[in-house]
């Protein structure tokens, strides 16, 4: 007797960080009979968006029985239809970690809008449309026209309206239950903490996450006097930023990690962090400040973007200087710091981010019982 194909059809173009995380969280919840997964390294983002529709079109088995297709903004949907048309009674998800329609770019005349065309095209061929963040979803929405009037000599109308009638809002799943929770370890050794705060930044080290802002602040609690350490990790897929160039030299026995960390590294300094801060130009969720967070961390963050979605008034800034004013005072009062942290551990609730909450909504729209 033949086995039974696999009905669940899972394409990556760009494998790795919350691309990854995500697929790796979903598939633990499914018989491996159940799945095929088609991927693609995490690296040369551009061509991964130009050419991966045309590339897993020749590497699909044509003879299969997929009735679901889960796939990521990355890869240009329509075209892969377009050359697959026996996928196309699939129902067809896309799940936005980003989109590209306000995606920061250095300088206006570097935007490529072939990218943002692609993600437009790929909504239309899709049955469900995934945002991370309402953030997400709306900032894509609310661009499509605007979007599509820099098209020179006619107009393309009424896209936005049979977008958004497939979008949804669908929280990235973090799974909290694998890290260690500080909050309880404190609660064990209640005076286990050092008077000086760590802080964290543990973002990419690419332009939209601002490394130029976080120096600027760090330099100014520096010149201060004021008692601190710093750890700066985070994937880094090209050089070095320029804003961290002599940053070790500078701050001295005060950076204690900078580059990237294990995996145990890296809990181990979230473990030991005070204060997580995104410097953020751009984010659509920021997976690293809730998971430092649930690590006992007390996140700061800019007041736009994703973070008024997640985050309480009291904990986002306007303003370098009201950040570096923020850090300061808390800096020279770790107790009360401290005490603050403790109220807002009280009534934030991780819940809505957690993967045992969040999974079985995923499971639900792929049509599948766990």
């Amino acid at each position: 007797m033949m086995s039974a194909k696999p009905q669940i059809l899972i394409i990556e173009p760009f494998f790795g960080g919350s691309h990854k995380q995500l697929i790796d969280t979903l598939v633990e919840c499914l018989n491996l009979a159940d799945y095929e997964i088609f991927s693609l390294p995490a690296k040369k983002w551009h061509w991964r968006a130009r050419t991966s529709a045309l590339y897993f079109s020749q590497l699909i088995p044509p003879e299969h029985e997929y009735k679901v297709l889960l796939t990521s903004s990355v890869l240009n949907l329509a075209e892969l239809i377009g050359v697959r048309p026996d996928l196309v009674t699939c129902r067809k998800i896309v799940y936005f970690h980003e989109n590209q329609l306000v995606y920061p770019v250095r300088e206006v005349k570097e935007r490529d809008c072939q990218y943002g065309l692609n993600e437009i095209l790929t909504c239309l061929a899709a049955d469900v449309v995934l945002f991370n963040s309402n953030f997400n979803r709306m900032s894509f929405l609310d661009n499509v026209q605007p979007f599509l009037n820099i098209q020179p000599d006619f107009k393309l109308k009424h896209i936005r309206e049979r977008i958004e009638k497939k979008c949804e809002v669908l929280y990235f799943p973090i799974k909290f239950h694998a890290f260690p929770n500080k909050r309880h370890m404190m609660d064990a050794e209640p005076n286990a903490e050092p008077d000086c705060l760590h802080l964290i930044w543990p973002h990419r080290w690419e332009h939209d996450k601002n490394p130029k802002l976080l120096v600027e602040v760090l330099m100014e609690l520096n010149k201060r006097q004021v008692d601190f350490k710093v750890t700066i990790c985070g994937e880094s897929y090209q050089a070095i930023p320029e804003a961290f160039d002599g940053i070790q030299q500078k701050l001295g026995a005060k950076l204690i990690n900078f580059g990237h960390l294990t995996r145990e590294e890296y809990v181990k300094a979230l473990l030991t962090g005070d204060i997580v801060i995104s410097t953020a130009g751009h984010e659509f969720y920021g997976v690293a400040m809730l998971e430092a967070t649930y690590c006992g961390c007390y996140p700061i963050a800019p007041n736009k973007l994703v973070y008024p979605e997640i985050y309480p008034k009291e904990n986002l800034y306007n303003t370098s200087n009201s950040l570096i004013k923020m850090l300061y005072n808390w800096c020279r009062n770790p107790e009360i710091f401290r005490r603050h942290r403790d109220k807002f551990f009280d009534y934030f609730n991780f819940e809505r981010y957690s993967a045992q909450h969040l999974v079985p909504k995923y499971m639900e729209k792929m049509r599948i019982t766990v």
